[in-house]
């Protein structure tokens, strides 16, 4: 059965806009501020404006979910809202489209689409959310690293011939995908766990 959170982007390997890349880092600016950058620290803003009302919101979830079994409908829409403006963001950011993504909820060539969880809501799951997620992020500590090295490899690939190396496109998006299921996982929008793989 597949997993409830996917992740598109439509590939674009030629034909890059080199212009566009080479100022990538200040034309990403404003997303990043909004739902945070590629790679999260504390020095790089964290998770953004947007990002920090979701995880706010994910704390309130998580004790409606312990308490009486449901999220509430508007947090979980909030949430996946900041979601689904945080993956175009990213692909953005890294690489992964030359269109400069729209402020807020519009068409994009990178989606991601969440599936309702089933009813009722496993409480013991919920409870041991934030022991559950660290295997995860300690996985991605290293892979965030590595999808850094390999988006500065291919931003200097992409000014001097044009082409983002399907490689590395391979493994950014991989690691965009784990990265993101994670994330919808950490903020209590699906119950069932992420597996540990860049499909």
């Amino acid at each position: 059965m597949p997993y409830p959170v996917s992740i598109t982007v439509e590939t674009k390997l030629d034909a890059r806009n080199r212009l566009t890349t080479a100022f990538r880092p200040i034309l990403a600016l404003p997303h990043s501020i909004l739902v945070g950058p590629v790679y999260w620290s504390s020095r790089s803003g964290g998770f953004g404006l947007i990002g920090a009302a979701a995880y706010v919101l994910a704390i309130v979830s998580w004790f409606t979910l312990l308490f009486t079994g449901h999220q509430p409908r508007g947090i979980r829409e909030f949430t996946i809202y900041y979601l689904r403006w945080r993956t175009r963001s990213l692909a953005y950011m890294a690489l992964l489209r030359d269109e400069y993504p729209p402020f807020g909820d519009d068409s994009y060539a990178a989606e991601i689409q969440v599936g309702e969880p089933a009813q009722p809501r496993p409480r013991d799951v919920i409870a041991l959310r934030l022991l559950l997620v660290i295997p995860h992020l300690v996985v991605l500590a290293f892979l965030l690293v590595a999808w850094l090295v390999t988006t500065v490899v291919a931003w200097f690939a992409i000014l001097v011939t044009g082409a983002y190396p399907a490689s590395l496109y391979r493994f950014g998006l991989g690691a965009m995908r784990w990265a993101l299921r994670v994330e919808a996982y950490a903020l209590l929008l699906v119950d069932d766990y992420p597996p540990f793989t860049l499909q």
